[in-house]
């Protein structure tokens, strides 16, 4: 086909990457840990995403978010630089951490509304100073969003992931937002030192476990062999003492 002619060339829609925000470190540790959480229990069955732009209008680059993790399910984790809704779908799950650098951004409701119309299903805002309500969520139903009630028994349910969203007092951080397999929280999904820690324990429990099998089995060893020797020792006297008495029959009498 002859290329067209057009009256002039295309305008291209720039989606910039990404911009200069102020970041606390504490906020960047929180959001870096969830991430590597999410990102080792989920690399193989969803993408995943943190603090870079999630774009939903094809036709300009200011409506956007930058969630502090973001999931999309179905889709094995790549790398990518930007999130761009008309090309991969919005992303499942969406999660905010509070931190003083949030100042100079929209308001909640304004965000909210930005999450809304990005189409993502399930967001989580975590307020690590918030003692009283830590954990919000809404729930997207029938286009609209709808914040869970505070009273909800399943208001810390992860419905995207199947998991239960928890907090836990990090001895540096202070509240941290963590996943668990239980309601309780108990069975948390470990971060990347967690599991390291766990590898290594389970290695050293694994060498003393094979440790003590050699151990049992050099005295399972040790314990036959006396018991054959002691077998050995019986039938060597049995035999004496059947050799005597055969002699003791030929005497004469």
């Amino acid at each position: 086909m002859e290329a067209h002619v057009y009256s002039r060339p295309p305008e291209p829609v720039y989606f910039p990457e990404s911009e200069e925000v102020p970041e606390t470190n504490r906020h960047l540790e929180l959001r870096t840990a969830l991430y590597l959480i999410l990102k080792r229990e989920l690399a193989s069955t969803a993408t995943l995403g943190s603090n870079q732009f999630v774009y939903w209008d094809p036709r300009t680059s200011k409506e956007r978010l930058a969630p502090d993790a973001f999931v999309r399910l179905g889709v094995p984790h790549r790398t990518f630089r930007t999130w761009k809704t008309w090309l991969h779908g919005a992303p499942d799950l969406g999660v905010e951490i509070v931190s003083d650098s949030d100042e100079g951004e929209p308001d909640w409701n304004e965000k909210l509304e930005r999450y809304r119309a990005a189409g993502i299903s399930e967001i989580v805002r975590f307020h690590p100073e918030d003692r009283e309500r830590p954990i919000r969520v809404w729930d997207a139903l029938d286009g609209d969003l709808v914040e869970r009630a505070p009273d909800d028994p399943d208001l810390c349910a992860c419905e995207t992931l199947g998991l239960w969203w928890t907090v836990v007092e990090d001895p540096s951080l202070g509240p941290m937002l963590r996943l668990a397999r239980d309601r309780e929280g108990r069975e948390l999904l470990p971060t990347p030192d967690e599991a390291e820690a766990q590898a290594r324990e389970a290695e050293a429990q694994a060498r003393e476990s094979e440790a003590r099998t050699r151990e049992s089995e050099a005295k399972v060893r040790e314990a036959n062999e006396k018991l054959q020797a002691e077998v050995q020792a019986l039938r060597a006297e049995l035999a004496q003492a059947t050799g005597k008495r055969r002699t003791r029959r030929r005497s004469p009498g």
